[in-house]
């Protein structure tokens, strides 16, 4: 955490300022605290359809929402590109300039045909989009703490630390929202619990708070599939490691189990939820099998068991790489609203 907290550096008060007025001037002109950008797709002149992740799942779930909800762009929060500064707050410089190199890129998003892209396509197509989501992810947490719950239709990205990516995840946005919540709002957020259910463990995060005693890390995952860190998993306090083609039965019963050991053993200020829908049945990456009934089960849970304690949650989208993906997103989000758990 040391090297982590080293680098972050306290915002001006006019500019703190600014976000809290524009946010409650939005939320009077009755915003949910969902947070999209039509920046965060992916546009890459078809090169985005060598990836398996859907590289405009937001801009899906978004239109779907509008349809089911009767909602229109004014009804979700927007965020604002992260700059070079504010990456710093996590990342290493080491890092960032790395990112300048077409070749480690494209081993970060695991398109071996980027290298030969040149990198300035890059940052434009692939990397500001990411940045975009990040974002995002730092502006639903500001978001939570007023209204009790967030959600970003995109972030996640779980398998990057501080100085390094991984997995389709080249900005460490977990790791970047805990720690600005810490340093912005250190008198309401002492304590945080990150809940990972995407289908693969979150090593990124898991290195970046290893020891740190304020965040809790619950993580059930794949045991089978990447990444296989045995060096992040020292830093999971609450572990539980499933076998490929998992069914929702067991999942879910592990899932209560988890949830209330976690709460019995610590009680956080903030919830992060980094809700990959890897894990359903057919995913290609995840290799489990819950059903689209069983995410949107799994969600239930994790909203009302925090929720029913006044503990604010906010939902990251992380993995997810089937085109039904979207669908079941939706419909979760829906059932939520319907369960009075988006008041």
């Amino acid at each position: 955490m040391k090297r982590l907290t080293e680098r972050v550096h306290h915002e001006e008060q006019e500019s703190e300022e600014v976000v809290w007025v524009k946010r409650e001037d939005a939320r009077s002109a009755g915003k949910l605290p969902i947070v999209f950008s039509r920046n965060y797709a992916v546009r890459f002149g078809g090169l985005e359809r060598l990836h398996p992740f859907d590289a405009a799942k937001g801009k899906h779930i978004h239109k779907l929402l509008c349809a089911q909800l009767q909602l229109d762009d004014g009804s979700f929060y927007e965020p604002t590109e992260l700059t070079k500064d504010q990456l710093r707050r996590i990342h290493t410089r080491d890092y960032l300039k790395s990112l300048r190199w077409s070749m480690n890129v494209a081993c970060i998003a695991e398109v071996p045909v980027m290298a030969f892209v040149p990198n300035r396509y890059i940052q434009r197509s692939y990397l500001r989009p990411m940045r975009f989501q990040a974002a995002g992810s730092i502006l639903a947490g500001k978001l939570a703490l007023d209204y009790g719950w967030a959600i970003n239709l995109g972030g996640g990205f779980h398998h990057c630390c501080s100085y390094r990516g991984g997995g389709f995840c080249p900005y460490a946005d977990i790791s970047l929202l805990i720690v600005r919540l810490f340093e912005q709002e250190p008198f309401r957020v002492r304590r945080i619990m990150i809940v990972d259910l995407d289908a693969h463990q979150g090593n990124g995060h898991e290195r970046d708070f290893n020891n740190v005693a304020a965040v809790y890390i619950l993580d059930m995952y794949n045991a089978f599939v990447y990444p296989r860190d045995h060096v992040a998993k020292e830093s999971i306090r609450c572990a539980v490691e499933l076998r490929n083609y998992t069914e929702d039965g067991f999942y879910l019963r592990q899932l209560k189990r988890c949830l209330m050991q976690s709460l019995a053993e610590f009680r956080p200020d903030m919830v992060v939820y980094n809700a990959g829908t890897d894990v359903l049945e057919g995913d290609p990456l995840g290799n489990l099998a819950i059903s689209a009934e069983g995410v949107i089960e799994r969600d239930r849970l994790v909203f009302s068991t925090f929720r029913a304690l006044g503990i604010p949650v906010v939902m990251l989208l992380s993995g997810g790489y089937l085109k039904a993906s979207a669908g079941v997103i939706t419909d979760s989000i829906v059932n939520l609203r319907l369960q009075g758990l988006l008041k």
